[in-house]
């Protein structure tokens, strides 16, 4: 798949494209299997050529779905595919056997591609008609499949169905729920919750080409525990790690779904307020450092003191783009710091106060 088709795909697209191309390839595969079973096994013209016909369709179908629409991958191809696919195996095995073709099988192929791409009840329509058709079929051959003497047999042969559709639908749960969980753990930070710097840097990137597009103001705010080394110190790491979260916690409550939060490093926390000018920013991030040092840090039942520091930037008053910004951002904090902690301190106000 070229580099230009993933990167022009939405992301519902991206997650088909390996689907779409393993149907692909297996389409192909087909196609020869059933040319060669053409040449191979003589039929006559009234077997072979309507096989060619199939197969002919089939190759149109498979050239227009991956080289005409190179950009509509996604859930609804993937199932428009399999019912081409469904229906290709039901056609073959028509003129090659019935439910004695050797063909028949690739009804079981599809039922589990179902379950992979697109959810359970997807799954149970193309399980009921794969049954549907495997019955037409043997009574087609067998005008006594229906009957009540051969019921436990005709119910054993379309079991497998029922049960390739169920097991399928289950264990594609149980995978969507693994693949969500990961994608999870790969844009989060473990112990807020937040975004990492990974998600972040993504996610503040769009708001930067929303900002400038629009002639919009953002603002960078970068946030520090004052006493953390001392607190790990006579306390230990967990009582750290609890402090961290518990700043997250303090920041979460404070914010706007909107704005961006990440855990930046250690314990360091960025925010990016998308929209918000410099004072309106200020107000909020005020609100967190109060909030702070006034609610109280339990650990081990004892209740240990905490402040914050942050530092704020603004675009495009501090900077035209985002790495501008955040610098900007991180000295404020470090004027914060040097200015006697638990502050929010703008960036510019520590050169204002020298020069005056």
């Amino acid at each position: 798949m070229s580099q230009q088709v993933q990167e022009g795909a939405s992301p519902d697209s991206l997650r088909y494209i390996g689907y779409d191309r393993i149907m692909g390839n297996i389409a192909w595969l087909l196609i020869a299997i059933v040319t060669l079973d053409i040449k191979l096994l003589p039929r006559g013209d009234a077997g072979n050529f309507p096989l060619a016909v199939i197969c002919i369709l089939l190759f149109i179908y498979n050239a227009i779905a991956r080289y005409g629409f190179r950009n509509g991958h996604g859930r609804f191809k993937t199932f428009l595919d399999l019912i081409v696919f469904m229906v290709f195996a039901i056609s073959v095995s028509w003129y090659t056997g019935m439910t004695s073709s050797p063909f028949i099988s690739l009804l079981y192929l599809g039922l589990m591609a179902t379950a992979l791409t697109q959810g359970k009840r997807v799954t149970y329509f193309m399980a009921g008609l794969a049954i549907t058709s495997y019955t037409y079929l043997a009574i087609q051959q067998n005008i006594d499949f229906l009957s009540r003497s051969q019921a436990l047999e005709s119910l054993l042969q379309i079991f497998p169905f029922m049960l390739i559709a169920h097991l399928g639908a289950m264990l594609a749960g149980e995978t969507e729920h693994a693949r969500k969980e990961v994608e999870r753990l790969s844009l989060t930070d473990e112990i807020t919750g937040f975004n990492n710097m990974r998600n972040f840097a993504h996610l503040a990137k769009v708001q930067e080409a929303l900002a400038k597009r629009q002639n919009r103001e953002f603002s960078v705010c970068m946030l520090d525990a004052d006493n953390l080394k001392k607190i790990n110190d006579v306390h230990g790491h967990l009582a750290g790690t609890e402090l961290i979260r518990h700043m997250g916690h303090i920041i979460g409550r404070c914010v706007r779904a909107s704005d961006i939060i990440a855990r930046y490093g250690g314990d360091e926390f960025i925010i990016l307020f998308s929209d918000t000018p410099g004072d309106r920013a200020r107000i909020a991030v005020e609100r967190i450092v109060d909030t702070f040092s006034e609610t109280p840090f339990i650990f081990d039942d004892k209740p240990l003191s905490s402040t914050l520091s942050a530092g704020l930037a603004t675009f495009p008053g501090d900077g035209d783009d985002l790495r501008t910004v955040t610098a900007k951002a991180d000295e404020a904090l470090y004027t914060s710091k040097t200015s006697g902690k638990n502050r929010v301190t703008m960036y510019g106000e520590g050169k204002e106060k020298k020069a005056e």
